[in-house]
């Protein structure tokens, strides 16, 4: 008795959809991270190197499951230098944050344009919640030795959309004023930050 013809193409066909979910499951789990950041200028999306700066991504996640940068301010515009942000409100009140991590600038990430990395003191392992993006490649931020100065700043994702946001932010008119020496004179606000990915 002859099979339905259903039958001869049902198992290949039944095959081909496992294997390509599968498939979907494994880029899903390979996949970086991506956050939203809505300004005040726009949207800017990040991709997260998870697998680069394991330490510093988790700690920016924590921050962004927490809502810690929802209202905080871009509080250092540098044209042709970086943008920096996460660290103050918009009335100059510094948020408490999280213990020091680990600066994993030495892990091979360049500062180049469009990437986002931790700001942090003259002590090299003092980065908590400050964020800075790089307007421009900024090869004397990357490690180069074991010093104060010259460990570096741990690179830890790049823009992945919204660049034209940053650059926007960068053409920011700022004067120096209690936290900073490059305030923007019109807020710059933080909206929300919010995984997508």
């Amino acid at each position: 008795m002859r099979k339905p013809f259903f039958n001869k193409i049902s198992a290949p066909l039944f095959a081909f959809i496992l294997i390509s979910f599968v498939c979907m499951q494994l880029n899903s789990a390979n996949a970086n991270p991506k956050v939203l950041m809505e300004t005040s200028k726009g949207n800017i999306t990040i991709e997260l190197y998870e697998k680069e700066a394991p330490i510093t991504v988790k700690n920016f996640l924590k921050y962004v499951e927490n809502g810690f940068y929802d209202g905080l301010i871009f509080h250092r515009v540098i044209p042709n230098f970086m943008i920096q942000g996460g660290g103050f409100d918009s009335k100059e009140n510094k948020k408490l944050t999280l213990p020091p991590i680990r600066n994993e600038a030495r892990r091979g990430l360049g500062n180049k344009r469009g990437t986002i990395a931790m700001a942090r003191t003259g002590v090299v392992n003092s980065a908590t919640a400050q964020f800075f993006i790089n307007l421009k490649d900024n090869d004397s931020l990357n490690h180069k030795d074991e010093s104060s100065l010259g460990f570096g700043y741990a690179v830890f994702g790049e823009v992945a959309d919204g660049m034209d946001v940053v650059d926007t932010i960068a053409r920011a008119r700022t004067q120096a004023y209690g936290i900073s020496e490059a305030v923007p004179i019109k807020t710059i606000t933080i909206k929300k930050v919010s995984v997508i990915e």
